[in-house]
């Protein structure tokens, strides 16, 4: 007769969904963001600043479309956004793991959420253009500082995908394709693709309202919905 196979012990960090993919769903995110902040809000970046230090140089020279104000506004709420996620993290970081993405992840949803709601109320003024930077930037710093501190392996960051991208193509110099690594930058590629894709769509179409109302239930589901396990 077989042995009974004794049950696991509950675990409340793997209830949800698994951190790999709340990640490759943020940077779909983040691609929506970016598009919205840089096609409709004055070519400046709220998720990816490697592309405003290059931006605020381009300003900074006088090249036509760029504004020193406005990458800096975006640079320096992005660092409070950053510095907050730290302590978010200093306060969490002997706790719950799912508790602590779940509670950052929720920040997030509820920055970009009183965005949509500026967007919506006064769509097409001019006087909230900074309002809408500050707050999707300090939204996307929070969430790096918590993401970098998650520790999931292959996945740093979900704003910029350069180092993605190196990971990958120098995989496949060396043959080492075909282990999770590979599949997680691939699908990293194509998430932030897909949300460049479909927040620029959105922005171009139907203005800045709906891309952040819907990158605000994205977070919202996923702070709603993560687990602690990867």
């Amino acid at each position: 007769m077989a042995e009974n196979t004794p049950p696991q012990p509950y675990d409340p960090e793997a209830r949800g969904v698994r951190l790999v993919a709340v990640l490759l769903g943020l940077t779909v995110v983040s691609g929506l963001i970016d598009a919205v902040s840089y096609l409709g809000l004055g070519h400046v970046f709220t998720a990816n600043m490697t592309g405003n230090v290059v931006v605020l140089g381009f300003a900074a020279a006088g090249a036509p479309g760029f504004s020193v104000p406005h990458t800096l506004t975006s640079l320096g709420f992005f660092a409070v956004g950053a510095m907050a996620g730290g302590r978010i993290v200093a306060r969490m970081d002997s706790g719950s793991r799912r508790t602590w993405a779940r509670v950052s992840l929720g920040a997030e949803a509820l920055l970009v959420g009183v965005a949509a709601v500026i967007a919506f109320a006064a769509p097409d003024a001019h006087a909230t253009t900074y309002p809408l930077i500050a707050l999707t930037a300090f939204a996307m710093g929070l969430r790096n500082a918590t993401v970098r501190k998650l520790g999931v392996s292959n996945y740093s960051t979900t704003t910029v995908v350069t180092m993605t991208m190196t990971g990958l193509l120098s995989d496949t110099v060396t043959g080492d394709t075909s282990g999770p690594a590979t599949r997680r930058r691939a699908a990293a590629l194509v998430a932030m693709l897909v949300g460049a894709f479909l927040g620029a769509w959105l922005t171009l179409h139907h203005g800045l309202r709906y891309p952040l109302l819907l990158a605000a239930l994205a977070a919202g589901v996923f702070a709603m919905t993560a687990s602690g396990r990867e």
